[in-house]
């Protein structure tokens, strides 16, 4: 403390002796430092770039593109501290301002390292491509966003030391309180572990179609705490990782192709040779159709059913876009309505036939023609 009082007094005693030529070149010292970092950014930058491209590793170049920024801005804060130095007064000693310098550094190097873990680093995609992880992975995402977060940590810590605070005190509290903390955060625990299931598991990758009994929509994004999925209403559901990674999930992503199931119901009347004869024309077209998958197409006559014969369609289209498949279903259907007219077959309805005895159809005819007469004469009068 008597050390820092007596730098104080210093810098003020030292201020009388302030002239306008030590400004003047404090700020040459400055400017010096500005000029060469343009100087940089626009020559030496490319250079050392273009040079480290040609060795055989890519560390140094991913580092140097990572730090870009941060050395531009070092130069700034190097430029300000030589020209504070030269002034005849010790302001560098004081102590706020040495630790003051002291943090943009260290936040500096933070912030290359931030961007250095990028989730689209060329460290990264380097990673995938020799791990053979899909480029859709959400993998590479979940553990950039892991390490940043760590990075960011890690900077506030000791930046923290640097300006006095005891850390040891407080990670002793987070070994105290890890329990207490763990309680209280069962769900968010839940859920990271959750998120690292679904990661290393791979049930579905980012842009995937997924079906689960709590929603169905594409995946957008993975993080922390849950994964976000836009709907077929364009609206965006969040879904916690730990319900998500203990429901069963369907990924209609991974199909290599699409069903297409339907049954055609004809009119009981419609004579057998004409549902054999339509049943051979459907198959016909369904093999002979370029987007139709040949591997398995039936085509049956299928059961007798309470109002009338079906004939049971089932193939696959080559592709899984949705509206695709719609558009060659759609065809299908105009061809197999075509067929149907052709051979003068009839769609069935439902329908329901009752039959009565001789004696109670005379009855009710008996009847109804009373009623008739009745409501003629009473218009009539």
């Amino acid at each position: 403390m008597e050390i820092n009082n007596w730098k104080w007094d210093a810098f003020v005693h030292s201020l009388s002796r302030l002239e306008w030529s030590h400004i003047g070149i404090a700020i040459a010292i400055f400017s010096v430092f500005l000029l060469f970092r343009k100087i940089f950014t626009t020559y030496i930058f490319k250079i050392v770039l273009a040079m480290l491209r040609k060795t055989p590793t890519e560390l140094f170049t991913n580092i140097l593109l990572s730090f870009e920024r941060p050395i531009r801005t070092f130069w700034i804060v190097l430029g300000t501290y030589l020209a504070l130095v030269y002034l005849p007064f010790h302001f560098t000693t004081i102590s706020f301002v040495d630790d003051l310098y002291r943090s943009i550094i260290i936040i500096l190097i933070g912030w290359g390292l931030y961007n250095y873990t990028s989730a689209h680093s060329v460290a990264f995609f380097r990673f995938m491509r020799d791990s053979e992880i899909d480029a859709h992975s959400m993998l590479i995402p979940f553990v950039s966003k892991i390490l940043r977060f760590v990075i960011v940590a890690l900077t506030i810590v000791v930046i923290a030391s640097e300006w006095g605070y005891e850390i040891s005190g407080f990670i002793a509290g987070l070994g105290l309180g890890g329990l207490a903390f763990a309680l209280a955060a069962q769900d968010t625990i839940g859920n990271f572990f959750g998120g690292i299931i679904i990661i290393t598991e791979k049930p579905f990758k980012k842009g995937d179609w997924i079906q689960t009994p709590s929603v169905e929509g594409t995946v957008e994004d993975i993080n922390f705490r849950s994964t976000q999925i836009r709907t077929f209403a364009d609206s965006v559901v969040t879904i916690p990782n730990s319900t998500l990674a203990n429901e069963p999930i369907t990924n209609w992503s991974e199909m290599g192709k699409r069903r297409v199931s339907f049954s055609i119901g004809l009119m009981y009347s419609t004579p057998q040779e004409k549902v054999e004869k339509c049943a051979r024309r459907i198959e016909e077209i369904l093999r002979s159709h370029d987007e139709i998958d040949q591997e398995l197409i039936m085509v049956r006559f299928n059961e007798f059913n309470s109002s009338s014969l079906d004939i049971f369609v089932y193939f696959f289209t080559k592709t899984i876009a949705w509206t695709e498949w719609f558009r060659i279903k759609e065809d299908i259907n105009f061809k197999v309505m075509k067929i149907l007219e052709e051979e003068n077959v009839t769609i069935a309805f439902p329908s329901r036939s009752i039959y009565l005895e001789n004696k109670q159809a005379e009855e009710l005819s008996q009847e109804y023609n009373e009623n008739s007469n009745s409501a003629a004469n009473f218009s009539n009068n």
